[in-house]
């Protein structure tokens, strides 16, 4: 399907039970013979809607569809998949376009909210006229065949929900009726060649309008000659009739958006402003274009099969880097045409771009004249006032769109604003009233209620056992570990003799093992009630000796900092500021730290932001930046 154009839409019907191939080909024609009462009469953009046997990687239908610029083929082809999947209640349906999944596209605003992009692959299926998707709790990474096996055995567990269901519905409401208002009929005056050819086959009109459409300079020298509609390019000699044609309302838009010079060979009135020879001269010259481009690429047996051989090459290496048009390239460009034209897809190639031809050859040797149209009268024009009207329409499509959006956001807010509640914080912090105390607090609360040595917010699935901490227990080993005094002589044997200790703190940690050493000797430990207390007040005054002689005091916010600046310029109170490590104001260091990371995110998602959010906190927007 990568191969495919960009505006193909692809779909596949897998059966329940595996088919042989009579019974396949059987479900085949039931299934064509069930929708060919809405296709019958429908005019298809490029191609109508068709079905294969495939038998990778098992026996299944498959089929695409190329729309263009005609949606409404594309939410047709939707329409008849789901019928089918009501008239067949044993079938599973899997479509997708060039952008992927575009049910879940279109339903885009009431998905889950587990589905992405990334893990819809083999979970959309239309089955008895629902949509359904298969839930990642049952199947992470599903396959199509563990997705096709869990739509048979368990189908009720996988229905879209109803509000899903109400947008795909909505989309293909009005069907087959609205495939009807999307045709549009035209009189047009064209050579009666042309004209036998739609009482024959009224549906090549579609390749005809594509051949003027997509015409490029080598098929508009067709067009000049006319050799094949205007017996050998002699306009003169062709009678012209007027007809009614049928097309889709995308390919009148694609004929009279496009001006259009008339070949010198081409009879036209000497009236300008016709609209009906006009018309009719395109549709003419697109017939000649399609007819000789597809003859042509029928006896070359190239078209869009050998433009994919080619292609496949290309990726596999074979040309090895050769630069187009030199003699090794070219060597190897007519052995890989000579092995083309011996396959089987050059065969199947050929047949594919010979039938139009073929059947206009067929059409056009039996003998015809303009009397089998003279007493044929054409209808007139359908309004077109609907290809200058489609502003409303678009508008209405947009404010359709736009209550979509509403309502998702009002849910969105909705659900936001519940959860908020429930965290128990405040968000009434705004604008000027906005009071950095209660940041302060709110930061607090959350401390101490959603977190501990064991983290914050452990998830529910674990087990709040999994990580178990005796704080007192650890202290003392801590304190063990701290006041151990070893034997000199064994610790300077065991280095003489290049044995280290598994605790190596660095040799500023002698400083450490003094203070220790010193609190323990000189100090009557009955003057305690605890050991503990000694300890931590020696390793706090050795941690502030160890500090003063480093820069980390300056990236902290300290309680006479504000002292310090009412006495700036006096040296006493600075050298008294080195003398001793003044504490730390925790609270203003914290709402600090918080307001210049939220700076750095110059109002763009990050850490803080995030983490104020789930406390409740929105902190308000720099309104004076820059002034």
């Amino acid at each position: 399907s990568s191969r495919l154009p960009e505006d193909t839409v692809i779909y596949s019907i897998y059966p329940d039970n595996p088919l042989s191939q009579d019974s396949l080909q059987s479900l085949h024609l039931q299934i064509l013979n069930a929708v060919s009462p809405f296709t019958t009469s429908y005019i298809w953009q490029h191609e109508p809607f068709t079905l294969s046997i495939a038998f990778h990687p098992f026996p299944h239908l498959k089929g695409h569809l190329r729309f263009g610029d005609n949606l409404n083929d594309e939410w047709f082809t939707v329409f008849l998949l789901f019928r089918i999947s009501v008239a067949f209640p044993s079938v599973s349906i899997q479509v997708h376009d060039s952008d992927g999944e575009f049910l879940l596209i279109e339903a885009a605003y009431h998905l889950p909210r587990w589905l992405n992009p990334e893990n819809s692959q083999n979970r959309a299926f239309i089955r008895r006229g629902k949509l359904h998707i298969i839930p990642q709790s049952a199947l992470p990474n599903p396959t199509l065949t563990e997705s096709l096996n869990f739509l048979i055995e368990n189908e009720q567990a996988a229905v879209a929900p109803d509000s899903m269901q109400s947008v795909i519905q909505n989309r293909i409401a009005g069907y087959p009726e609205k495939a009807k208002l999307n045709t549009h009929s035209v009189r047009v005056r064209v050579p009666v060649s042309v004209a036998r050819v739609f009482k024959h086959a009224p549906a090549l009109i579609s390749l005809a309008v594509e051949g003027f459409y997509d015409r490029d300079m080598d098929s508009m020298k067709h067009a000049a000659k006319m050799e094949r509609f205007l017996k050998g390019g002699k306009g003169g000699e062709e009678e012209m009739v007027t007809v009614a044609v049928k097309m889709s309302r995308a390919m009148y838009a694609q004929l009279m958006q496009q001006r259009f010079q008339a070949p010198k060979c081409y009879p036209m009135p000497p009236k300008k402003g016709d609209l009906e020879a006009e018309l009719g001269m395109k549709i003419a010259c697109g017939f000649e274009m399609m007819y000789q481009e597809k003859k042509k690429e029928g006896e070359e047996g190239k078209g869009s099969g050998w433009k994919k051989y080619k292609d496949s090459l290309e990726k596999s290496g074979y040309f090895e880097g050769l630069i187009p048009g030199s003699n090794e390239y070219k060597r190897l460009m007519e052995n890989a045409e000579e092995y083309y034209k011996n396959s089987s897809l050059f065969s199947k190639t050929r047949e594919m771009l010979n039938a139009p031809v073929r059947q206009i050859d067929e059409i056009l040797s039996l003998p015809y004249s303009a009397n089998e149209f003279k007493n044929e009268d054409a209808p007139p024009s359908d309004d077109d006032s609907w290809l200058y009207s489609g502003e409303d329409e678009l508008n209405s499509a947009l404010q359709d769109r736009q209550k979509e959006m509403e309502l998702y956001e009002l849910k969105r807010k909705k659900k936001k604003s519940k959860e908020q509640k429930d965290t128990g914080a405040s968000s009434s912090l705004k604008g000027d009233d906005f009071d950095l105390s209660e940041l302060v607090n709110t930061m607090q609360g959350f401390i101490h209620k959603m977190s501990s040595y064991e983290g914050a917010e452990v998830p529910n699935d674990r087990d709040p056992k999994e990580v178990e901490l005796d704080v007192e227990r650890f202290m003392k080993d801590v304190e063990s570990v701290m006041k151990y005094q070893g034997d000199e002589n064994v610790t300077r044997d065991m280095d003489d003799d290049g044995g280290s200790s598994d605790m190596d703190f660095g040799a500023d940690s002698n400083l450490l093992m003094k203070a220790a050493d010193e609190s323990e000797d000189g100090s009557d430990m009955s003057d305690h009630e605890d050991g503990e207390d000694s300890f931590m007040h020696s390793y706090s005054d050795v941690m502030n000796n160890e500090l003063k002689s480093t820069s980390l005091k300056k990236s902290f916010v300290h309680a006479n900092e504000q002292t310090s600046v009412k006495n700036e310029g006096t040296s006493n109170a600075t050298e008294d500021m080195d003398e001793e490590f003044s504490p730390v104001d925790v609270d203003v260091n914290l709402v600090k730290n918080l307001l210049d990371s939220f700076a750095c995110q110059q109002g763009l998602p990050g850490p803080t932001s995030n983490l104020l959010g789930l406390m409740g906190v929105n902190l308000p927007k720099d309104d004076n930046k820059g002034k």
